[in-house]
């Protein structure tokens, strides 16, 4: 006779599908190009999809086809839940074409979780045949763990027998190293404002740190480092995200906001943080406008920001208002002065603009 079952745990599940029009044009419009919210377990969730999203690790140079929930259900807190994905077949919901790809979490307000599904180049090459009509299928899956098991005794005894497992709070531990300055053995002079911090964390998470402060530079042997072109504010805010890789000042709205996400992603470039150079992309282009797009412009051209670029020019030429409301800016006499490579590209562009 078979031992009886006992369900310990319940779970709240949401199915979303995605079906992705287009897809050999979503390569040309960076950043999420679809999302969706739904409801889970009483909590509200945004999923997104990301065309050419960057892998994992620092050398993979891969585009990849992503996919992210986020919790956006305000002041939750404490949510164990698991993201799936799966591609399927686009001319039936009733076959999988690949494994599926998931991952877990718990999650608060805003904490999100990506999927790297499948390799763009696989998708464009070999597996071509997952793509039909220009179409891909996703399954998005959802699946929320309940506070309350169905069984309350048999909960008791697994409580007792196994802890639960607290979330991640390493960068919470590694902010506080940063702010307790222990162990500290670098300071760093930024504009004139000293700057603890230490050697190794920063090596560990920048090549250009690691250069200059495990390699053969002068600052190898130097317990002090100045930095005089950069606002102390901004290279504290760099630190900061070296230590948790989170950047709370890129999450606020507005010109401010905008105007650290310039300056961080300058710094981001000269240290090698590809990741806060990419979130700063995003945050700079969502505050672009007809005042402050030109010096974008020269912005993406001097750090080699091609996406960032490449969205500057197409607003410029957008509508003829456009380009003479940019022409009349303080930015535009910036750009020319700095960047004039851009300007003749510009012209180009809309010279073939005028002969379609």
């Amino acid at each position: 006779m078979p031992p009886d079952s006992v369900n310990l745990t319940e779970a709240a599940r949401s199915v979303q599908l995605f079906k992705i029009n287009g897809f050999t044009a979503t390569k040309e419009k960076p950043g999420y190009t679809a999302s969706r919210v739904c409801a889970a377990a009483g909590h509200d969730w945004r999923i997104e999809f990301h065309p050419k999203a960057k892998g994992s690790y620092h050398y993979d140079s891969s585009e990849w086809i992503m996919f992210r929930v986020r919790l956006i259900s305000k002041r939750a807190s404490g949510v164990a839940a698991s993201f799936s994905c799966r591609l399927m077949d686009p001319s039936s919901t009733g076959g999988y074409h690949l494994d599926e790809m998931i991952t877990s979490s718990m999650f608060c307000e805003n904490k999100s979780l990506d999927v790297l599904l499948i390799k763009r180049s696989d998708l464009e090459g070999s597996k071509r045949r997952h793509v039909k009509d220009d179409c891909i299928l996703v399954q998005c899956a959802i699946n929320v763990l309940l506070g309350e098991p169905k069984d309350a005794a048999a909960a008791g005894a697994a409580s007792n027998a196994v802890a639960s497992v607290p979330s991640s709070d390493l960068h919470q531990q590694f902010g506080e190293l940063l702010r307790s300055q222990k162990g500290a053995d670098i300071t760093f002079l930024v504009a004139g404002e000293p700057v603890a911090a230490h050697r190794s964390v920063l090596a560990a998470r920048s090549p250009v740190f690691m250069a200059e402060l495990f390699g053969d530079m002068k600052e190898k042997a130097s317990p002090c480092v100045e930095i005089d072109d950069m606002e102390a504010e901004v290279f504290r805010t760099l630190l900061y995200f070296i230590y948790t890789d989170t950047a709370p000042e890129l999450e606020q709205e507005g010109e401010q906001a905008t105007l650290m996400a310039q300056h961080l992603l300058e710094a981001a470039d000269r240290y090698g943080l590809e990741r806060l150079k990419r979130i700063c992309v995003e945050k700079v282009y969502t505050g672009i406008s007809v005042d402050t797009v030109a010096t974008t412009l020269a912005l993406a051209e001097q750090h080699g920001c091609s996406e960032l670029k490449s969205r500057c020019m197409k607003f410029i030429l957008a509508t003829r208002e456009n380009l003479q409301a940019v022409a009349a800016t303080e930015g535009y006499k910036h750009l020319e002065a700095s960047c004039p490579s851009v300007l003749t590209e510009l012209l180009k562009l809309i010279m073939v603009k005028g002969n379609k």
